[in-house]
C-alpha cells in the first residue's frame, strides 16, 4: 500500500479568499537555480514577472523566502501567489442558511461561481464566504454551476471534506431543483428523461449522442400559467448540464439559458434574465451523526414570481437574479 506523501502547511495565508500556487519540485532536472525552474515550467508567466516575485521576497519554501538566486533543491515544496484577475463584481450577496463547527450551507445567486475556476476567481461563492466567514479552510462538499442559483454545501475542517463530498459522489445526495421553461401542454409528464450525454474538455456546450444513457433526470411539471411552467427536476446522475441539455431536448428549454438550445454570447458584466434554474434542496444521512438532514432554498425564480421585471432584466447590474424569498 502506497504512502500518501505529507505536505508542508501554507507558510503564507491566503489573499482575498484565495490560497497560494503550491509547487513541487522534481527529484531530479538540469536547474542550477529556483528560478530556472520556474521560467521554464511556467512559459505563461513572464520572466519579468518570476524575478519581480524573487526580488520582492514573495516566492516561499517552507522555511522562509527564497532569494532571486536561491539554488535549486530537488523535491521542495514552493508557494507563491498568482496575480488575480479583475474580475466584475458580481452584485448579490451568498446567504448563509446553516453554519455550525462541520458544515457551512449557503443559498448562492445566480452568476456567481462556486469555486475559483477560469476567470472567475475572487468573485466566487468559496472565496467570498471564507474571507466573510474568516474560514480560510472552508472548502466544497460539491458544486453548481455558476448560471444556477440555490443550496451548495461546504466543510468547515479539512478532515470531515471527504465524508461529505464521497455522500455525492455516490449519489446519496437527493437533489430538487426547480425550473421556470415554456408549458406544453401536448407535452407527457412527469416522466424520467435517459440518454447519453459527452462534455468536451474546452467546448461550452455539453450535447447529446447515440449510446448507452449515462444521464438521468425525473421532470414533473408543478404548475402552469401565461405558457409558462414551473418544473420539479430530480436528477438521478450528475452530468454536466444534465437538467438544462434534458429540459431543451424536451422543448422547453429553461429560460434564460444561454448554452441550449442554442449558445448566444453574454457580456460579463450582464446579469438581466438570469437562467431560471434553482437548485431548491438537499436532503441526505449525515455521515457523521447518523442524522437526517434537508436544507432548502429561500430564494425565488423571478421569471414565475415577477415576469414582466425579469423579462424587463431590471435589477442590480442588469438583471435580477433569482431574490431571496419574502418573509410571509
Amino acid at each position: 500500500m502506497r504512502r500518501r506523501r505529507t505536505v508542508p502547511p501554507s507558510p503564507l495565508p491566503q489573499r482575498r479568499g484565495i490560497d497560494p500556487v503550491r509547487l513541487r519540485l522534481p527529484a531530479d532536472g538540469p536547474w542550477a537555480t529556483v528560478r530556472d525552474h520556474l521560467v521554464e515550467r511556467l512559459p505563461a508567466v513572464a520572466p519579468e514577472r518570476i524575478d519581480a516575485l524573487l526580488e520582492a521576497g514573495e516566492v516561499w519554501a517552507a522555511d522562509g523566502p527564497l532569494a532571486p538566486g536561491a539554488p535549486y533543491r530537488p523535491g521542495a515544496h514552493l508557494w507563491f501567489h498568482r496575480e488575480l484577475p479583475e474580475e466584475v463584481p458580481v452584485p448579490y450577496a451568498v446567504e448563509v442558511l446553516y453554519r455550525d463547527d462541520v458544515l457551512v450551507v449557503a443559498d448562492k445567486p445566480h452568476f456567481l461561481a462556486t469555486t475559483p475556476r477560469g476567470r472567475h476567481v475572487t468573485e466566487t461563492a468559496l472565496a467570498r464566504l471564507r474571507r466573510d466567514l474568516d474560514l480560510p479552510s472552508l472548502s466544497p462538499a460539491h458544486r453548481l454551476d455558476r448560471l444556477t442559483a440555490g443550496v451548495v454545501m461546504f466543510t468547515v475542517r479539512p478532515e470531515h471534506r471527504a465524508a461529505y463530498q464521497n455522500l455525492f459522489r455516490d449519489r446519496r445526495v437527493h437533489k430538487e431543483y426547480e425550473a421556470v421553461a415554456p408549458h406544453d401542454p401536448g407535452l407527457e409528464l412527469p416522466r424520467t428523461v435517459r440518454n447519453r450525454i459527452v462534455k468536451e474538455r474546452g467546448v461550452i456546450a455539453a450535447y447529446e449522442e447515440p449510446g448507452e444513457p449515462n444521464s438521468a433526470s425525473r421532470v414533473e411539471l408543478l404548475e402552469h400559467r401565461g405558457g409558462l411552467g414551473r418544473y420539479r427536476l430530480v436528477p438521478l446522475t450528475g452530468r454536466t448540464h444534465q437538467l438544462r441539455l434534458h429540459m431543451s431536448g424536451l422543448g422547453v428549454p429553461i429560460l434564460g439559458d444561454p448554452l441550449y438550445p442554442e449558445v448566444v454570447e453574454r457580456a460579463p458584466d450582464d446579469f438581466g434574465r438570469p437562467l431560471q434554474l434553482l437548485a431548491a434542496s438537499l436532503e441526505f444521512t449525515d455521515p457523521l451523526t447518523g442524522r437526517p438532514r434537508r436544507f432548502a432554498s429561500r430564494r425565488t425564480l423571478a421569471a414565475w414570481t415577477s415576469p414582466r421585471e425579469w423579462a424587463a432584466g431590471s435589477g442590480p447590474g442588469r438583471g435580477r437574479a433569482a431574490a431571496p424569498a419574502r418573509p410571509s
